[in-house]
């Protein structure tokens, strides 16, 4: 029997969130706490569906619904998120939650449909592994064979920020950490969400998000969200201002959610996506990362091309290099409206 498409509800959230958990393939960006932040935090409609057979669930798809008048309307799974698509136990409801988007983008007029995947999902949907790597890694439940893993010479600057007495906070500051990472994120070129979405993430995923900050001689100068998902730890929103770099500070705070994910009994650092070319990129090959390329795939109306909303993209250019001059207080003014339409 083909499985049945169900609109989802919050009575459908335990089930929905316990399918994900024990789904090989699942990860924290398809919990159904993402629905609520999303449509939140910026106004976007939130398209989940499931999959279901003899009343157990086979398949899920979130979904949202990206509509802006600077880079146009689309179906994401997931926006604001690394990884998404559909999860399913067999083909037949991966098949038929597919359709659903294509359906649904007929529907709603959408210009591309966007899964960003780890592998590629569907067979004849245009894929590009050219873009994003992410890069994770196994981690031992001993911090000392963690550090020996670390590559000489990142090793020896992670000892750098350790001999620097620099402090190390865990405490959930979302006003200290928004404005080191509206800095960090200006500073490189590109607007910076609201601080109203960070205390979404952090109230809706309050057991397993947490703040990490560094500080030296009491200013705080790094910082990163992170999340938990079953036995990985997942530092998603990290910046720092331009002392940080000086004094070792993103190497020791990187270090110190390791160490915490280590205690918390965590196997696996998820260190998130980073594109190709990038200093981001470069900072975790030399932790010993080695990249994985993320398939992101799109399926676009006759005649529109593949979105390509990256900052690496040409045309945007004089954007970002404007952006790095713009004062703060105007930069997280009016950033949270562009970032809104990036998704």
């Amino acid at each position: 029997m083909a499985p049945t498409i169900r609109q989802f509800t919050d009575k459908h959230a335990s089930a929905w969130d316990r399918f994900v958990s024990a789904a090989p393939n699942g990860t924290f960006f398809h919990m159904t706490g993402w629905h609520d932040v999303i449509e939140a935090a910026f106004r976007h409609r939130a398209h989940y569906v499931f999959a279901e057979q003899d009343g157990a669930i086979t398949g899920i798809l979130p979904l949202v619904h990206v509509k802006s008048a600077l880079f146009g309307s689309r179906l994401l799974s997931l926006p604001f998120c690394v990884y998404g698509g559909p999860l399913a136990t067999e083909a037949e409801s991966t098949v038929a939650l597919v359709n659903y988007s294509i359906d649904l983008a007929q529907r709603l007029g959408v210009r591309a449909i966007e899964f960003r995947s780890r592998e590629p999902i569907v067979d004849d949907w245009i894929t590009r592994s050219d873009l994003y790597a992410t890069f994770r890694k196994a981690i031992s439940g001993n911090s000392d064979d963690n550090l020996k893993s670390i590559p000489r010479k990142q090793r020896a600057v992670v000892r750098k920020g350790l001999e620097n007495e620099l402090d190390v906070s865990f405490v959930a500051n979302v006003d200290r950490f928004h404005r080191i990472y509206a800095e960090s994120v200006r500073n490189l070129g590109t607007p910076v969400f609201s601080r109203k979405y960070v205390r979404l993430l952090m109230d809706r995923f309050r057991d397993c998000a947490e703040i990490t900050t560094i500080s030296d001689r009491d200013v705080p100068i790094a910082s990163v969200l992170s999340f938990y998902f079953r036995d990985e730890v997942l530092p998603y929103y990290g910046g720092g201002r331009p002392l940080a770099r000086r004094r070792a500070a993103y190497d020791l705070m990187y270090w110190e959610v390791m160490k915490r994910a280590v205690h918390r009994g965590m196997r696996v650092f998820d260190f998130g996506r980073s594109k190709f070319g990038t200093g981001s990129f470069a900072f975790k090959k030399n932790w010993g990362f080695i990249p994985q390329e993320l398939s992101y795939q799109y399926r676009v109306k006759p005649g529109a091309t593949v979105p390509d909303h990256n900052p690496l993209n040409p045309k945007y250019r004089l954007m970002i290099n404007a952006w790095k001059r713009i004062p703060m207080p105007l930069a997280n003014l009016i950033g949270p409206a562009i970032v809104r339409g990036i998704g």
